[in-house]
Parts: C-alpha cells; sequence; structure tokens
C-alpha cells in the first residue's frame, strides 16, 4: 500500500513538473516555442564566473576542513549527483514558500543550475567561499534597507563575488554598477578610488536602487529585469505583451541577456541551499569577514608600504581592499580614508601610524600634490563617435553598450524604426570626464576695439593709459535647491555636475540622507577670480580709487534677506516699493533666497550719480552699479551656459550677457572662448 501511495505521489509531482516545463517553453524565447534549451557559450554569466580564475586570493587555499565537516552524504570527491525534475521541484517549493519572491522550477531554471552544479562546480566552490566573506555584509544592508535577503545572491549572478569584476560594457564591482547609474546612487569614480569596487557603499547603493525599482514594478522578478536591462526595457515589454505583470509573461519580449538573468538568479538560490547535496563546498579564503576590521588613514599612503611594513601580504591587501584602483590611498586630514586590515594587524597601524606616514614622505611625498581645491573636480564633455553596427547587434545591445537608451540613439540617428542592419554607421555620444580646465589670465591685453569700449565709458576728461591683469576676487552668491520628493544626494549632484562629496562638504552634512524641502548650497562658497581688471577711475600714479568712485559707493545701501522675508515685508520696512528692489537689482522672479544681498536705494540718490550711471552703463547693462564700472572676462569652460555663468556674478542676467558679447539665441559657447561681464567697480 504505502508503495503505490509513493508511486502515484511521484506520478503527480512528474505530471505537474511536465506542465510547468511547457509553460516555460512557452516564455522561453521568441524563436523557439519548445522547451528544448541550448546553452550559449559566450554567455555573461560564464564571463563572471571565469573572472574568479584569476583572483590570486585562492592561492594556497584548503578546502579540506570543509569538506569533511559538510561531507554529511559520505560522496566520493569527483562524485557528481544528479537528480530528476521530482526533486528539484518539490526542493524549489521548500524555497519558494520561505522567500516573497516567486522563486518556481522549469527546465530553463534547470538548465542554470545544471552549469552552477556540474559545469561550474569548480568555479561554484570559490563562490561559495566567497559568500562568506561578503554575505555577513550583504544581509546587514539587505536588512536595514527592508530588501529580501535573497537579493544577496544576486551579486553571485553579477559578478561571481569577484569586487574587481568589470563587464564588456564598463560596469564594474560586486552589483556591476555602470558609472552614472552609480553616481546616481552616490559611488564617486576617480583616478585612485572607485566606491563601485567597495562591498558596503555599493551594497547600499544596490538597496537603494532595487527599493526604487519595487516601487515601480511592486514585483521582484520586473525589478530583478529592470536592474539588469534597465526600466525603459521592461516598460516597453510589458507594452509589447498586451500589459502582462508578470516576467514569465513578458519575458519573449525581453532582452536575450535579461532573459537568462532571473532565471540565473533562481538557479543559484537553489544551488547555494542544496550545494551539500551536489557534492560541492566552499573553497574557504585565508581570511573571513569577522577576522577583519577597519582602521582611518589621514594621509596619503599605498597598500604596499602597509605590506611591506605590517608584514602582509599585498595580494590579501589589495583583495580587502578593492576601492583603492592603484593601490594608493588618496587621504587627507579633511578627507579620510577607511582601509580593511586583518585584525591582528589594526593595533600595529596604530601604534605606527605616524612612522607610516612619515616614511611615505620620505620616499618623495608632495604634500601639496593631493591638496584639496574647491574645484577639484571634472568636467563632463560630450564626445561623438561612430558605431559600426555588427552581426547579430541590435539598438537594445547598442544602448547598454555606452550606457545610453535606445530612443537617444534613434534621435541622434533619426531613425523611425528600431531595426538595425551589420555595417550600418550609428553616431553615438558619449559623456566623458576629464579633469576642470581652470580660467587663466590672458597674457596680452584686450583688442583696441575693446579698449575703445571701454574708454568711451569712462569720464571724458581722462584717457585709458594702460590695462592691468590685476586679479579681483568677488565672493560667489550662494545658488540654493530645495529637494523634492524622491531625489538623492546623487541625482542633485548630477543636476548640478557636481560631486556628492562637495555637496556634503558646503552643506555640512555627515550622510547622503536627505529631507524633502530642505535646502541645499549646490555651488562652491570659494570665491571667482576675474581675470581681467580694468583701471577705470583709477589714479594710476598711487591706485587709489577716485574721490568721485567713492561718493558713488558709499551711496549704496544693500539688505541682507533674513529667513521667512519677501519683497513686500523688505520694501515695506524702507518705505519703497516690491517694484524699485526688482529693478535696482535686475530680478527675474520675486523669489528671494536667503544670505541674498539687495540694493534697497535708488542708483541716483547721490548727487550726479543718476548721469554718471548713464553715462557709464554700456548698453544692456542694469543701473543698479554703484558708480564706476569694471570690465572682466570669463574664459569658456566646458558645460559652460549662459545660465551657469550668470550665476557666478552678482545680479548679471542672460539677457546682459548677450548684449555685451552680441550673443544671439542660434550661437553655442566655446572651450576657451572669452565672454565680457560688466560690474560694479566697488
Amino acid at each position: 500500500m504505502n508503495k503505490t501511495l509513493r508511486l502515484l505521489l511521484i506520478l503527480l509531482l512528474g505530471i505537474t513538473v511536465t506542465m510547468q516545463a511547457q509553460q516555460a517553453g512557452e516564455y522561453s524565447s521568441p524563436e523557439k516555442a519548445t522547451g528544448d534549451f541550448e546553452f550559449v557559450g559566450d554567455n555573461f554569466i560564464v564571463a563572471a564566473l571565469d573572472s574568479l580564475s584569476t583572483l590570486k586570493y585562492f592561492e594556497s587555499s584548503e578546502n579540506t576542513k570543509s569538506r569533511l565537516n559538510e561531507n554529511k552524504y559520505n560522496f566520493l570527491p569527483n562524485f557528481i549527483p544528479t537528480y530528476p525534475d521530482s526533486v528539484y521541484y518539490y526542493r524549489m517549493q521548500r524555497l519558494d514558500v520561505e522567500s516573497p519572491i516567486n522563486l518556481i522550477y522549469n527546465p530553463y531554471i534547470r538548465m542554470f543550475i545544471d552549469m552552477y552544479a556540474n559545469k561550474k562546480r569548480g568555479t561554484t566552490a570559490r563562490v561559495l567561499g566567497l559568500a562568506q566573506m561578503y554575505f555577513p555584509i550583504f544581509e546587514q544592508q539587505l536588512d536595514k534597507y527592508n530588501v529580501p535577503l535573497e537579493l544577496k545572491y544576486l551579486a553571485i549572478v553579477e559578478s561571481a563575488l569577484n569586487a574587481k569584476a568589470r563587464s564588456r560594457v564598463g560596469a564594474g564591482g560586486l552589483w556591476q554598477f555602470m558609472y552614472y547609474t552609480g553616481k546616481v546612487y552616490g559611488l564617486e569614480v576617480t583616478s585612485y578610488v572607485d566606491d563601485r569596487n567597495d562591498p558596503i557603499k555599493a551594497t547600499v547603493a544596490a538597496c537603494r536602487h532595487f527599493n526604487d525599482l519595487y516601487n515601480m514594478y511592486h514585483d521582484w522578478l520586473l525589478v530583478l529585469a529592470a536592474y539588469n536591462s534597465g526600466p525603459g526595457n521592461v516598460n516597453k515589454a510589458i507594452r509589447r505583451s498586451g500589459g502582462k505583470m508578470t516576467f514569465w509573461e513578458i519575458m519573449p519580449y525581453l532582452p536575450r541577456e535579461t532573459r537568462d538573468y532571473v532565471p540565473a538568479f533562481i538557479a543559484v538560490n537553489y544551488v547555494m541551499a542544496y550545494s551539500n547535496e551536489h557534492n560541492i563546498y566552499p573553497v574557504l579564503p585565508k581570511i573571513l569577514y569577522h577576522e577583519t576590521d577597519t582602521v582611518a588613514v589621514h594621509q596619503p599612503l599605498t597598500l604596499g608600504i602597509l605590506a611591506d611594513k605590517l608584514k602582509l601580504s599585498i595580494t590579501d591587501l589589495e583583495f580587502l581592499n578593492p576601492t583603492f584602483r592603484t593601490g594608493f590611498i588618496p587621504a587627507t586630514a579633511t578627507n579620510p580614508f577607511f582601509i580593511r586590515l586583518p585584525q591582528k594587524s589594526i593595533a600595529d597601524f596604530i601604534n605606527n601610524e605616524p612612522s607610516l606616514y612619515a616614511y611615505y614622505q620620505l620616499k618623495g611625498y608632495d604634500p601639496n600634490q593631493f591638496k584639496p581645491l574647491d574645484n577639484a573636480d571634472y568636467d563632463i564633455i560630450t564626445q561623438k563617435i561612430t558605431h559600426k553596427v555588427h552581426k547579430g547587434e541590435t539598438l537594445a545591445t547598442i544602448a547598454r553598450k555606452y550606457d545610453c537608451s535606445t530612443s537617444e540613439i534613434k534621435k541622434w540617428n533619426k531613425l523611425k524604426k528600431s531595426s538595425v542592419y551589420k555595417g550600418q554607421a550609428l553616431k553615438i555620444y558619449l559623456q566623458i570626464r576629464q579633469p576642470a580646465v581652470q580660467a587663466k589670465a590672458p597674457k596680452t591685453v584686450p583688442d583696441a576695439q575693446d579698449a575703445a569700449v571701454k574708454t568711451d565709458s569712462l569720464a571724458p576728461e581722462k584717457t585709458m593709459a594702460s590695462v592691468e591683469n590685476k586679479p579681483v576676487t568677488t565672493t560667489v552668491k550662494p545658488v540654493y535647491y530645495s529637494v523634492k520628493k524622491g531625489e538623492s544626494l546623487g541625482k542633485v549632484a548630477a543636476k548640478y555636475h557636481v560631486t556628492t562629496k562637495n555637496l556634503m562638504a558646503w552643506n555640512k552634512m555627515k550622510n547622503h540622507n536627505l529631507l524633502v524641502g530642505q535646502k541645499i548650497r549646490v555651488n562652491s562658497p570659494g570665491k571667482i577670480v576675474a581675470e581681467d581688471k580694468m583701471a577705470e577711475n583709477v589714479d594710476t600714479a598711487n591706485e587709489k580709487p577716485s574721490v568721485h568712485s567713492r561718493e558713488l559707493a558709499s551711496n549704496a545701501k544693500y539688505y541682507i534677506v533674513k529667513k521667512g522675508e519677501t519683497l513686500t515685508k523688505i520694501a515695506s520696512t524702507y518705505g519703497i516699493t516690491s517694484a524699485d528692489i526688482v529693478a535696482w537689482n535686475s530680478l527675474e522672479t520675486n523669489d528671494l533666497l536667503v544670505g541674498q544681498k539687495l540694493r534697497v536705494n535708488s542708483p541716483d540718490s547721490g548727487s550726479n550719480a543718476k548721469a554718471t550711471a548713464k553715462e557709464t552703463a554700456p548698453k544692456g547693462t542694469t543701473n543698479s552699479a554703484e558708480g564706476d564700472l569694471k570690465m572682466v572676462y570669463y574664459t569658456v569652460k566646458p558645460g559652460d551656459t549662459l545660465w551657469s555663468i550668470s550665476q557666478k556674478y552678482d545680479g548679471v542676467t542672460i539677457d546682459q550677457l548677450k548684449e555685451w558679447n552680441k550673443i544671439t539665441d542660434k550661437v553655442d559657447l566655446k572651450v576657451g572662448q572669452k565672454i565680457k561681464v560688466i560690474l560694479p567697480a566697488v
């Protein structure tokens, strides 16, 4: 009787698995409608696993201890267990009950189980060992952000837990962030440091990204698909499927890589949970996560010096600190870096910290080389390239390669359809980072035409004898931004072409958290250097301002805007109208910023001030200048616009810049171009 029941149970399981296999076959591929799947050799998942072959951290590692402790089935060393579909189905059901993610079993998933458990079982053993290093980090952050803990297995699909993994399209780190996606979530990349490789920072960014995607789809398998191919591809697949909202229903309309991606994730869940049943045991790393700790570095150092003086393996240090791209730690007193060391070496580092810094300086370190600068940032420039379509490429694969969207490629090339052909030349515009170009003073005086304009703007009884190139500094007007719902520090930084570190420094922030409605400063509090100062109304003998200039400057009255104040309130305080304040300060809107400086008396309030202002102000300038004017030149840098230039100078508008420089709406600014700016000579 018992045998009969067992046979019936096995028969029922077999029928269920067969039905699911047929169902999965319908969605497996737009080219095939059967359950016959053939694995592609150059699959990106295989490439991620193969990257572990060059990871030196596993050299000389031993697996004997873990094999003896975990081989509870007494398998022979080289034995590869195989199981019927009914067993896989039963085990996957057990995993599905314990997970908020829909974990099912079908032949497509069976293909990836076979890859991890059979074809790549040696590499899977290494992944099991690395899991003991990284999973404690993942689980802590996933729990903090209320994300299913099973998503820790996604890093295995992405990078095979190789923190320095690089994809063919430039994605990097354990979670394979593209440069700009990482930037949005606060991951900085410089010549020396790549936060995408930092296990903790990258995991935090991944958790935030997961939550953002889940708020869009409310389905974890769709979240995984969007994480791999982008929300745009998932949305298009949903539309093409007639509005279906599950992965298996939209699967035929997704990119090929994404069709592999989600089943591979489900297969990894199974293999990691049942590795012992497949006679696979972790190749244990020499150092586990709980055997390490972090310490702060406050001056520049190299991993090589630390390895030499602390008697550590340089390979181990590079493995524990994958963030540092060249082994150099660009730390300063105001910008320390945290490094991970074996616990036994923490005390050695603390006791010898001053000596380590001194030793590095003796090796030729220049303290000014890494001094932080206000504008030590990267400019983003656009570079045009031509891509020739290869056999098998689609707009989607080309877009992923260059980290752009298919709609952008169609727009750049004026394509009406999404189809491309072999050999077709496509224009692609890439965003390239380069060190910011600092404006330099011109070596020669302005040309005769400019000099004539300046001379005409001076008093008639004096002519200009010479033009000085002496720098003049003016305080930068603060620009504030009000945080909107759903915005992150990285998104605000990208919007204003600055870094998150800049925003944190300018606003004295201790973390990346933002509140809706919070006002943050988005420009540097430093000073702008005007390249050319014109000796207007200046006595060339002693360089003292003329009496007329001092008289006009003394007539100006200013008021600093306080929190909660409006134009009407300020105007009533000084017995003037709001329109007066708008006119005297060339305001484009009635919105005020805290700390903004406003003139509250008329420019013609002094004797002959009105006449002087009219005589000295060129066409298009404001009459708010308090006396004499000075003309400076601004050198256009990559990414500059008339709006961004106008924000660098108090009271200067876009229309004034156009008038002074005879610029039309259709003229684009060129890098290195000199822009005239006329300012009050205070």
